[in-house]
Protein backbone atom coordinates (compact mmCIF):
# COMPACT_ATOMS: atom_id res chain seq x y z
CA UNK A 1 0.00 0.00 0.00
CA UNK A 2 0.97 3.53 -0.75
CA UNK A 3 0.97 7.30 0.48
CA UNK A 4 -1.01 8.77 -2.52
CA UNK A 5 -2.01 12.35 -3.54
CA UNK A 6 -4.63 13.01 -6.00
CA UNK A 7 -4.79 16.43 -7.35
CA UNK A 8 -8.16 17.38 -9.24
CA UNK A 9 -11.79 15.78 -7.93
CA UNK A 10 -13.87 16.52 -11.27
CA UNK A 11 -16.11 13.62 -12.88
CA UNK A 12 -12.92 11.89 -13.47
CA UNK A 13 -10.63 12.62 -10.56
CA UNK A 14 -13.06 11.71 -7.92
CA UNK A 15 -13.93 8.41 -8.35
CA UNK A 16 -10.68 7.21 -9.30
CA UNK A 17 -9.03 8.84 -6.24
CA UNK A 18 -11.93 6.74 -4.22
CA UNK A 19 -10.69 3.73 -5.97
CA UNK A 20 -7.50 4.10 -4.38
CA UNK A 21 -8.90 4.64 -0.87
CA UNK A 22 -10.78 1.14 -1.33
CA UNK A 23 -7.78 -0.66 -2.68
CA UNK A 24 -6.29 0.14 0.89
CA UNK A 25 -3.74 3.31 -0.05
CA UNK A 26 -3.84 6.05 1.85
CA UNK A 27 -5.26 8.85 0.02
CA UNK A 28 -4.83 13.12 0.69
CA UNK A 29 -6.94 15.20 -1.79
CA UNK A 30 -6.55 18.68 -3.48
CA UNK A 31 -9.39 20.41 -5.62
CA UNK A 32 -9.19 24.11 -6.36
CA UNK A 33 -12.92 24.38 -4.92
CA UNK A 34 -12.47 23.14 -1.64
CA UNK A 35 -16.31 21.72 -1.40
CA UNK A 36 -15.29 18.77 -3.71
CA UNK A 37 -12.82 18.13 -1.26
CA UNK A 38 -14.75 18.28 1.28
CA UNK A 39 -17.64 15.82 -0.47
CA UNK A 40 -14.73 13.25 -1.22
CA UNK A 41 -13.81 13.34 2.45
CA UNK A 42 -17.14 12.75 3.29
CA UNK A 43 -17.60 9.66 0.98
CA UNK A 44 -14.27 7.76 0.95
CA UNK A 45 -12.92 9.23 4.75
CA UNK A 46 -9.39 10.13 3.41
CA UNK A 47 -8.12 13.42 3.71
CA UNK A 48 -8.00 16.64 2.02
CA UNK A 49 -4.98 19.20 1.64
CA UNK A 50 -5.12 22.88 1.38
CA UNK A 51 -2.62 23.77 -1.76
CA UNK A 52 -1.10 20.81 -4.01
CA UNK A 53 2.50 20.75 -1.85
CA UNK A 54 0.48 20.05 1.11
CA UNK A 55 -1.06 17.14 -0.28
CA UNK A 56 2.36 15.94 -1.94
CA UNK A 57 4.39 16.29 1.48
CA UNK A 58 5.26 12.92 2.34
CA UNK A 59 3.39 11.28 -0.63
CA UNK A 60 5.40 8.59 -2.72
CA UNK A 61 3.00 8.92 -5.48
CA UNK A 62 0.80 12.04 -6.75
CA UNK A 63 -1.47 11.93 -9.45
CA UNK A 64 -3.42 14.51 -10.64
CA UNK A 65 -6.49 15.15 -13.14
CA UNK A 66 -6.72 18.62 -13.79
CA UNK A 67 -8.48 20.28 -17.40
CA UNK A 68 -5.63 21.78 -19.29
CA UNK A 69 -1.75 22.52 -19.96
CA UNK A 70 -2.26 25.55 -17.87
CA UNK A 71 -4.40 23.49 -15.00
CA UNK A 72 -1.81 21.46 -14.64
CA UNK A 73 1.24 23.87 -14.79
CA UNK A 74 -1.06 26.28 -11.93
CA UNK A 75 -1.07 22.86 -9.37
CA UNK A 76 2.47 21.84 -10.41
CA UNK A 77 4.74 24.95 -9.99
CA UNK A 78 5.34 27.72 -7.27
CA UNK A 79 5.36 27.75 -3.41
CA UNK A 80 2.32 26.02 -3.34
CA UNK A 81 2.31 24.07 -5.83
CA UNK A 82 2.85 20.04 -5.90
CA UNK A 83 6.48 19.95 -7.29
CA UNK A 84 7.42 22.25 -3.99
CA UNK A 85 6.16 19.47 -1.46
CA UNK A 86 7.20 16.16 -3.04
CA UNK A 87 10.72 14.54 -2.13
CA UNK A 88 12.92 12.85 -4.14
CA UNK A 89 12.17 9.37 -5.25
CA UNK A 90 8.82 9.91 -5.32
CA UNK A 91 6.56 10.14 -8.73
CA UNK A 92 4.26 12.29 -10.10
CA UNK A 93 1.50 10.75 -12.75
CA UNK A 94 -0.55 13.02 -14.79
CA UNK A 95 -3.62 11.69 -15.93
CA UNK A 96 -4.49 15.11 -17.49
CA UNK A 97 -4.98 14.98 -21.51
CA UNK A 98 -2.61 17.66 -22.27
CA UNK A 99 -0.12 18.44 -25.11
CA UNK A 100 2.40 16.30 -25.37
CA UNK A 101 5.04 19.36 -25.20
CA UNK A 102 3.88 20.04 -21.09
CA UNK A 103 4.21 16.26 -20.31
CA UNK A 104 7.99 16.75 -21.46
CA UNK A 105 8.74 20.16 -19.62
CA UNK A 106 7.47 18.48 -16.59
CA UNK A 107 9.31 15.90 -17.35
CA UNK A 108 12.65 17.68 -17.60
CA UNK A 109 11.61 19.97 -14.51
CA UNK A 110 11.02 16.28 -12.28
CA UNK A 111 14.30 15.00 -13.24
CA UNK A 112 15.80 18.53 -12.00
CA UNK A 113 14.44 17.85 -8.94
CA UNK A 114 15.29 13.84 -8.45
CA UNK A 115 11.88 12.43 -8.85
CA UNK A 116 9.88 10.37 -11.36
CA UNK A 117 7.08 11.77 -13.85
CA UNK A 118 4.65 9.98 -16.31
CA UNK A 119 2.15 11.67 -18.81
CA UNK A 120 -0.88 8.70 -18.06
CA UNK A 121 -4.10 10.35 -19.78
CA UNK A 122 -7.23 8.22 -19.66
CA UNK A 123 -10.01 7.15 -22.18
CA UNK A 124 -13.19 5.37 -20.99
CA UNK A 125 -15.09 8.09 -19.61
CA UNK A 126 -16.79 9.21 -17.08
CA UNK A 127 -18.56 5.44 -16.53
CA UNK A 128 -14.71 4.40 -17.12
CA UNK A 129 -13.77 6.15 -14.04
CA UNK A 130 -16.34 5.18 -12.04
CA UNK A 131 -16.16 1.63 -12.47
CA UNK A 132 -12.37 1.46 -12.51
CA UNK A 133 -12.30 0.21 -16.20
CA UNK A 134 -10.12 3.22 -17.49
CA UNK A 135 -7.74 2.64 -20.19
CA UNK A 136 -4.41 4.42 -19.94
CA UNK A 137 -1.57 5.36 -22.16
CA UNK A 138 1.37 6.28 -20.56
CA UNK A 139 4.75 7.94 -21.80
CA UNK A 140 8.21 7.86 -19.35
CA UNK A 141 10.67 6.03 -18.08
CA UNK A 142 10.15 2.25 -18.34
CA UNK A 143 11.63 2.07 -14.15
CA UNK A 144 9.22 4.99 -12.95
CA UNK A 145 6.40 3.40 -15.24
CA UNK A 146 6.59 0.15 -13.06
CA UNK A 147 6.78 1.55 -10.18
CA UNK A 148 3.49 3.35 -10.24
CA UNK A 149 2.11 0.72 -12.47
CA UNK A 150 0.63 -0.85 -9.74
CA UNK A 151 -1.59 1.98 -7.94
CA UNK A 152 -2.89 3.07 -11.57
CA UNK A 153 -3.90 -0.46 -12.08
CA UNK A 154 -6.78 0.23 -9.45
CA UNK A 155 -8.76 2.32 -11.38
CA UNK A 156 -7.85 0.91 -14.82
CA UNK A 157 -8.74 -2.31 -16.79
CA UNK A 158 -5.99 -2.06 -19.11
CA UNK A 159 -2.30 0.15 -18.29
CA UNK A 160 0.00 0.49 -21.36
CA UNK A 161 3.02 2.16 -21.13
CA UNK A 162 3.74 3.72 -24.81
CA UNK A 163 7.32 4.95 -24.53
CA UNK A 164 9.47 8.51 -23.67
CA UNK A 165 7.67 11.11 -22.20
CA UNK A 166 5.36 12.66 -24.35
CA UNK A 167 3.90 9.48 -26.21
CA UNK A 168 0.74 8.55 -23.71
CA UNK A 169 -0.27 12.47 -24.69
CA UNK A 170 0.10 11.45 -28.30
CA UNK A 171 -1.52 8.17 -27.97
CA UNK A 172 -4.67 9.71 -26.20
CA UNK A 173 -4.31 12.43 -29.50
CA UNK A 174 -5.07 9.39 -31.65
CA UNK A 175 -7.87 7.82 -29.59
CA UNK A 176 -9.50 11.68 -29.93
CA UNK A 177 -9.15 11.40 -33.22
CA UNK A 178 -10.77 7.91 -34.09
CA UNK A 179 -13.67 8.89 -31.90
CA UNK A 180 -13.98 12.01 -33.65
CA UNK A 181 -14.94 10.23 -36.79
CA UNK A 182 -16.52 7.22 -35.06
CA UNK A 183 -19.30 9.70 -33.78
CA UNK A 184 -19.65 11.35 -37.21
CA UNK A 185 -19.72 8.41 -39.04
CA UNK A 186 -22.16 6.99 -36.60
CA UNK A 187 -24.55 10.41 -36.62
CA UNK A 188 -25.09 10.37 -40.37
CA UNK A 189 -25.67 6.84 -40.41
CA UNK A 190 -28.15 6.88 -37.98
CA UNK A 191 -29.83 10.13 -39.34
CA UNK A 192 -29.90 8.14 -42.69
CA UNK A 193 -31.42 5.31 -41.34
CA UNK A 194 -34.27 7.36 -39.74
CA UNK A 195 -34.79 9.63 -43.27
CA UNK A 196 -35.07 6.32 -45.30
CA UNK A 197 -37.84 5.15 -43.19
CA UNK A 198 -36.38 2.12 -41.84
CA UNK A 199 -36.25 0.59 -38.18
CA UNK A 200 -33.39 2.03 -36.36
CA UNK A 201 -33.51 -0.69 -33.84
CA UNK A 202 -33.14 -3.53 -36.47
CA UNK A 203 -30.50 -1.78 -38.35
CA UNK A 204 -28.19 -1.56 -35.69
CA UNK A 205 -29.27 -4.70 -33.83
CA UNK A 206 -27.90 -6.23 -37.00
CA UNK A 207 -25.16 -4.03 -38.15
CA UNK A 208 -23.67 -4.05 -34.50
CA UNK A 209 -22.54 -7.33 -35.32
CA UNK A 210 -20.85 -6.85 -38.21
CA UNK A 211 -17.76 -4.64 -38.85
CA UNK A 212 -19.51 -1.29 -38.33
CA UNK A 213 -19.64 -2.03 -34.79
CA UNK A 214 -17.92 0.16 -32.08
CA UNK A 215 -18.14 1.14 -28.56
CA UNK A 216 -19.97 4.45 -29.69
CA UNK A 217 -22.66 2.24 -31.49
CA UNK A 218 -22.89 0.10 -28.50
CA UNK A 219 -23.66 2.43 -25.94
CA UNK A 220 -24.75 6.13 -27.68
CA UNK A 221 -27.09 5.37 -30.57
CA UNK A 222 -30.32 4.83 -28.79
CA UNK A 223 -29.74 8.45 -26.59
CA UNK A 224 -28.88 10.19 -30.16
CA UNK A 225 -31.77 8.89 -32.15
CA UNK A 226 -33.69 10.07 -28.86
CA UNK A 227 -32.01 13.94 -29.35
CA UNK A 228 -30.34 13.12 -25.08
CA UNK A 229 -26.59 14.25 -24.76
CA UNK A 230 -26.79 14.06 -20.76
CA UNK A 231 -23.90 11.29 -20.90
CA UNK A 232 -20.50 11.78 -21.21
CA UNK A 233 -17.81 13.51 -22.32
CA UNK A 234 -18.88 17.35 -22.73
CA UNK A 235 -18.38 19.10 -26.38
CA UNK A 236 -16.12 21.94 -24.57
CA UNK A 237 -13.68 19.44 -23.38
CA UNK A 238 -13.26 17.39 -26.74
CA UNK A 239 -12.93 20.58 -28.85
CA UNK A 240 -9.99 21.05 -26.37
CA UNK A 241 -8.61 18.19 -26.80
CA UNK A 242 -8.92 18.12 -30.61
CA UNK A 243 -7.37 21.21 -30.51
CA UNK A 244 -3.96 19.58 -29.31
CA UNK A 245 -4.67 17.00 -31.84
CA UNK A 246 -4.47 19.96 -34.85
CA UNK A 247 -1.72 21.50 -32.95
CA UNK A 248 0.49 18.85 -32.74
CA UNK A 249 0.01 17.70 -36.14
CA UNK A 250 1.18 20.82 -37.50
CA UNK A 251 4.61 19.92 -35.67
CA UNK A 252 5.08 16.59 -37.57
CA UNK A 253 3.07 17.36 -40.48
CA UNK A 254 0.52 14.67 -40.50
CA UNK A 255 -2.72 15.54 -42.21
CA UNK A 256 -5.73 15.91 -40.18
CA UNK A 257 -8.62 16.82 -43.05
CA UNK A 258 -11.50 14.69 -40.70
CA UNK A 259 -10.63 16.04 -37.71
CA UNK A 260 -10.42 19.66 -38.42
CA UNK A 261 -13.79 19.60 -40.19
CA UNK A 262 -15.26 17.76 -37.25
CA UNK A 263 -14.14 20.19 -35.20
CA UNK A 264 -15.93 23.02 -36.53
CA UNK A 265 -18.93 20.74 -36.36
CA UNK A 266 -18.33 20.78 -32.60
CA UNK A 267 -18.20 24.58 -32.43
CA UNK A 268 -21.34 24.48 -34.77
CA UNK A 269 -22.26 22.59 -31.42
CA UNK A 270 -21.45 25.11 -29.36
CA UNK A 271 -22.91 27.60 -30.70
CA UNK A 272 -26.02 25.33 -30.22
CA UNK A 273 -25.52 25.75 -26.84
CA UNK A 274 -24.28 22.78 -26.41
CA UNK A 275 -21.40 23.09 -25.16
CA UNK A 276 -21.91 20.85 -22.13
CA UNK A 277 -23.80 18.44 -23.55
CA UNK A 278 -21.95 14.72 -24.48
CA UNK A 279 -19.73 14.64 -27.97
CA UNK A 280 -22.56 12.36 -29.19
CA UNK A 281 -24.33 15.45 -30.13
CA UNK A 282 -22.86 15.95 -33.70
CA UNK A 283 -25.95 14.09 -34.58
CA UNK A 284 -27.95 17.17 -33.48
CA UNK A 285 -26.81 19.07 -36.67
CA UNK A 286 -28.31 16.52 -38.74
CA UNK A 287 -31.76 16.27 -37.09
CA UNK A 288 -33.21 18.84 -38.86
CA UNK A 289 -33.81 20.00 -42.17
Amino acid sequence: MAKVAFLGLGVMGFPMAGHLVKAGHEVTVYNRTGKKSDDWVAKHKGRKAATPAEAAKGAEIVCCCVGNDDDLRSVVYGDSGAFAGMAKGTIFVDHTTASANVARELDGEAKKRGFGFLDAPVSGGQAGAENGQLTIMVGGEAATFGKAEPVIKVYAKAVTHMGAAGAGQLTKMVNQICIAGLVQGLSEALNFAKRAGLDTDKVLATISKGAAQSWQMENRWKTMAEGKFEFGFAVDWMRKDLGICLAEAKNNKARLPTTALIDQFYANVQARGGGRWDTSSLIHLLMKD
